[in-house]
C-alpha cells in the first residue's frame, strides 16, 4: 500500500500542499511548528481513526482558516484510489468523505480500505500509561487483521454504556433489578468475543516482539507480552469453546450484581482488561527502565508492522514521528529492516537525524508550505 498523491489546504496551518510521495522513502524536514507533523496527521486522518495527537474535530481547521480539505490517492497493490476528506467551520459535526468519488457516511470504509502504522514519542505512553492505552491498541491492530472486529468492539462499548445506564436507574428505584440479566446476556456474549480476538492477537504480537526486541538487545533481554482478562485470567478460551467462555463470563457479571448496582458501573468484563508487557520477568512499567520503555514502545509498533504485513500480504503506510533522532544507529537499522518494503515518511528537525536513509524524496516544510527538495 503507498500513497501516490496529497493535497491539503487549511489543515491547521497547513497551506497549498500537493505532493507526490516516494513509493519507498519519504523524508520530511523543518524547524520546529511549521507543520511536519500536521503533514502526517493527514495521512493518518484518512485511516478514519482519530488524529494520533488527540486533536479534536474544530482543531482541524487553521485559526484563520473558514474550511479544510484533504485529498490522498493510494494504491493497494490491486487498484488506485482516492479519498476527499473536507470539513467547515460553519459546521464542524458535517464531514464531508467520499471515496473514489462516492459520498460515504462515517469513516469505517476508510478503515477498510487505508492502513497505517504510526510512532510517535507519545508512544511511550503504551508502557507506562493505563491500561486503555494498551486495550485501545489491542483492539486498533485486531481490527485491522479483521474488519468485522471493529463492530464488536463498537457494540461491546455501546452495551457497556448502557448496562451502566442501568444500574443507576435500578439504585435509583427507576428501574428493577431482574431486568439487568438481559443485558448481562449480550454482554457476555460480546465481550467474550473482545477478549478472545485480542488474545489471539497479543500471542502473535508476543512472538514478533520477542524476536525484535532480542535483535536490539544481543538476546541479553527477553521481553514478553501477556493479555490480562479481567474474566478470564492470563489464557482466553478459545471461540471453539464459546459456550463455555461466555457462560462463565455471564455468571462472573451475575455475580457482581449487587455491587455493580451499589457502585453504578461494571466492574468485571473487557472493559477492565490490560495487557502485561515483561523483560526478564519483571513488569516494564514498574521496574524498567526510560531507556527499555522507549525500546519496548518501538518494538510494539514495529511488531504491529510486521505483522500486518505477513498476515494481510500488503504492507501499511508507516509514518514515524519525530522519533529517529532519538534512536541509536542499531536501533534505526532494525527499524529500517522491518519496514523494508514498505512505504515510509519520517519527519526530523534535519536529514542528519537519520542514519542510513538512501534514496527516496525529501521534503521541507516552513510555515506550513511544502517543497520537494
Amino acid at each position: 500500500m503507498t500513497v501516490t498523491s496529497l493535497a491539503a489546504e487549511g489543515f491547521k496551518n497547513l497551506e497549498e500542499v500537493l505532493i507526490k510521495p516516494h513509493p519507498e522513502y519519504n523524508l520530511i524536514t523543518g524547524m520546529n511548528a511549521q507543520g511536519k507533523t500536521n503533514l502526517i496527521e493527514t495521512i493518518w486522518l484518512m485511516t478514519g481513526c482519530r488524529s494520533f495527537r488527540g486533536s479534536k474535530d474544530r482543531e482541524y481547521i487553521g485559526i484563520d482558516k473558514r474550511a479544510m480539505s484533504i485529498g490522498l490517492g493510494f494504491d493497494d497493490g490491486r487498484r488506485n484510489q482516492i479519498i476527499s476528506y473536507a470539513m467547515s467551520r460553519d459546521n464542524i459535526r458535517e464531514k464531508r468523505i467520499s471515496l473514489n468519488g462516492v459520498q460515504i457516511k462515517g469513516t469505517g470504509r476508510l478503515f477498510e480500505s487505508f492502513k497505517c502504522v504510526v510512532f510517535t514519542p507519545d508512544d511511550i505512553d503504551l508502557i507506562r500509561g493505563g491500561p486503555e492505552k494498551r486495550r485501545s491498541f489491542a483492539d486498533l491492530c485486531s481490527c485491522q487483521l479483521r474488519h468485522n472486529n471493529l463492530d464488536t468492539v463498537k457494540r461491546y462499548d455501546m452495551l457497556i454504556m448502557q448496562r451502566n445506564a442501568l444500574l443507576k436507574s435500578v439504585a435509583a428505584g427507576k428501574a428493577k433489578a431482574d431486568s439487568i440479566g438481559v443485558w448481562d446476556q449480550q454482554v457476555a456474549a460480546i465481550g467474550t468475543a473482545v477478549s478472545q480476538r485480542r488474545y489471539q492477537y497479543i500471542s502473535l504480537l508476543n512472538n514478533a516482539c520477542q524476536e525484535l526486541y532480542s535483535r536490539i538487545t544481543g538476546g541479553r533481554e527477553k521481553l514478553e507480552i501477556g493479555y490480562s482478562s479481567n474474566i478470564f485470567g492470563s489464557e482466553v478460551e478459545d471461540e471453539e469453546n464459546g459456550i463455555y467462555a461466555v457462560g462463565r463470563y455471564y455468571r462472573k457479571l451475575a455475580d457482581s450484581r449487587e455491587d455493580d448496582i451499589r457502585l453504578g458501573y461494571s466492574l468485571w468484563g473487557a472493559h477492565r482488561d490490560d495487557l502485561t508487557i515483561k523483560i526478564n520477568g519483571m513488569n516494564i512499567r514498574d521496574y524498567g527502565s526510560q531507556g527499555q520503555k522507549k525500546t519496548a514502545a518501538l518494538v510494539l509498533k514495529l511488531g504491529q508492522a510486521e505483522i500486518y504485513y505477513k498476515n494481510r500480504d500488503e504492507a501499511p503506510v508507516i509514518l514515524l514521528d519525530d522519533v529517529m533522532g532519538e534512536l541509536d544507529e542499531s536501533r534505526q537499522q532494525l527499524v529500517f529492516e522491518v519496514v523494508n518494503g514498505m512505504q515510509v515518511f519520517i519527519t526530523a528537525c534535519n536529514e542528519n537525524a537519520v542514519n542510513g536513509l538512501t534514496g527516496g524524496k525529501h521534503f521541507r516544510v516552513e510555515n506550513g508550505r511544502v517543497k520537494e527538495n
